[in-house]
């Protein structure tokens, strides 16, 4: 029998408690491996941060890589291993994860923001040129979401201005532009292992190039400012200032052992994406993802944009959003706005402190200058773990009976009083 009743006012929802589950699915792999090195003698950087290294270099394709704590530590990496430094400007897309703009305060650079594309969610390649002055150093090109960023414009406009690319694929694990896996595409990438993404190690990261010179000053941030890593030179600060961002062996175990199931995982995120599609195709009011041709997303996350105006609602679209957002929590379908501001609305960069050349050029952070950027905030909610393994197709099912149950009964719900607070 069907439920046309939302739950909202009543109705039992479409996806029953418990029906969703929590991932990354933890087998005996996953167990005999962070055991082992947990009885091993290294607990620091050791045997399984090595060869962790240099298995997720030959999946991805790479020449080379580094482990570190975090993916936002990978990314200071990128800048570092470029040549940004204070004053330098580094070119990101006004919206993302504040980790790929912050990464360039790290280096005491200035990040200088530009729009994106609001179907695809990444920086616009055709705003790009416009914010290129005489100190742009670097262009960071997000995959957000999963989806890889239109690279050709991107690299085009960085040889014609001699500028370096470095890759945010913190996202995008096995994502491919072009028949090419994100992280090979420019001089070096970034990727993210924390909880929440396809990869999961709890924590951790990994930077990738194929140039051995920036792998070389990338060591040199890594760890301590030696040129190969600690323990070389005469001391651990005697070539640069470097941090301390290498990884930890039981992390690194965590991680190959996942590493060996992610092409599976992958698989399942796409076959639950493409069920989930099917079922809220044609739905009036919402925007599933999309992915242009030669752009193959890894399906992190199942970011749909609301419209209201198709339901005759005029008020604010924020409003029509959290009000969806809010019905579909009832339903059981595990929706979240991801984030709900534009990076240049920070006070990190509106305050401007941390730049650290005299008077360097005033970048534009006028949050009006990104206009997509923020109808984006204002309009789009994202599912991430029901596409996730171990859940399957029914759960996918489930989830997209659920969103259309909501759309098509949205008349029932007095959307300026139900979408006046923000989501949880």
């Amino acid at each position: 029998m069907k439920h046309t009743k939302l739950a909202l006012l009543g109705g039992k929802p479409a996806v029953p408690e418990g029906t969703i589950r929590t991932r990354p699915p933890i087998d005996s792999s996953d167990e005999e491996r962070v055991l082992a090195s947990l009885r091993g003698k290294n607990h620091a950087y050791g045997p399984n941060c090595k060869a962790f290294e240099d298995e997720f270099a030959a999946w991805n394709g790479n020449r080379f890589a580094l482990t570190t704590n975090s993916g936002t530590a990978a990314l200071h990496l990128a800048v570092a291993a470029c040549g940004c430094g204070g004053g330098d400007e580094v070119i990101v897309p006004a919206y993302c994860w504040p980790s790929s703009a912050a990464c360039v305060l790290h280096h005491h650079a200035i990040p200088v923001f530009v729009d994106i594309d609001y179907d695809t969610m990444n920086i616009d390649p055709s705003r790009i040129e416009a914010a290129i002055s005489e100190r742009t150093k670097a262009i960071i090109a997000a995959h957000l979401h999963g989806l890889p960023a239109s690279m050709d414009p991107i690299l085009e406009i960085a040889v014609r201005h001699g500028l370096r690319v470095i890759e945010d694929c913190c996202q995008a694990h096995g994502a491919e532009y072009k028949g090419t896996r994100v992280g090979r595409l420019a001089d070096c990438g970034a990727f993210s292992f924390n909880q929440s993404k396809c990869l999961c190690s709890g924590e951790g990261g990994m930077f990738v190039t194929d140039n051995e010179e920036i792998l070389q000053r990338a060591r040199q941030a890594w760890s301590f400012g030696g040129p190969g890593g600690l323990g070389e030179g005469t001391g651990p600060f005697a070539y640069a200032l470097g941090w301390m961002y290498r990884n930890n062996d039981l992390t690194a175990a965590f991680g190959r052992a996942q590493l060996a199931k992610l092409d599976a995982y992958l698989e399942t995120a796409a076959r639950n994406a493409k069920i989930l599609a099917d079922g809220v195709r044609d739905i009036p009011g919402l925007q599933p993802p999309i992915a242009p041709e030669g752009h193959r997303t890894n399906w992190y996350n199942f970011v749909c944009h609301v419209d209201g105006t198709a339901h005759g609602y005029q008020g604010p679209p924020e409003r029509f959003r959290n009000a969806i957002v809010k019905a579909l929590q009832a339903e059981g379908v595990p929706v979240d706005v991801w984030q709900d501001f534009i990076l240049p609305n920070m006070a990190v960069f509106q305050a401007q402190r941390d730049f650290s050349d005299g008077q360097p050029r005033n970048p534009a952070y006028d949050p009006a200058q990104f206009p997509k950027a923020q109808k984006h905030c204002e309009t789009h909610m994202g599912l991430t773990v029901p596409l996730r393994a171990p859940n399957d197709e029914l759960v996918a099912q489930l989830v997209g009976a659920g969103i259309r149950k909501v759309f098509e009964g949205i008349g029932a719900l007095d959307i300026d009083v139900l979408g006046a607070e923000t989501t949880a």
